[in-house]
């Protein structure tokens, strides 16, 4: 099965205002998708360039799972962003 979350930012403008505390954790996200990227789990992901928001798109055997996932993202864990997760079906993909 697949998912799609999305990440919002607690601020507007969070890109160009975050602080050291908040860069610090995106840090530590984009690593935790890293992992998820290595263990099989994460198809993509990716922030919208002006960093409104951020999307992942994950498999996982079921919508408990993808909620775990998405709720153990340290972004999501720390309170900066928040976060939204929907059923989705990949149907074409660029090789």
């Amino acid at each position: 099965m697949q998912f799609i979350y999305f990440i919002r930012p607690h601020k507007e403008n969070f890109a160009e205002t975050m602080t050291e505390e908040e860069g610090n954790i995106m840090g530590t996200h984009f690593l935790y998708l890293q992992e998820m990227l290595k263990a099989g789990k994460l198809i993509l992901a990716g922030p919208e360039t002006t960093g409104k928001f951020g999307i992942a798109i994950i498999e996982a055997d079921s919508e408990d799972e993808a909620r775990e996932m998405m709720m153990n993202d340290p972004a999501v864990k720390s309170g900066i962003v928040a976060p939204e997760l929907y059923p989705y079906r990949v149907s074409l993909i660029r090789k």
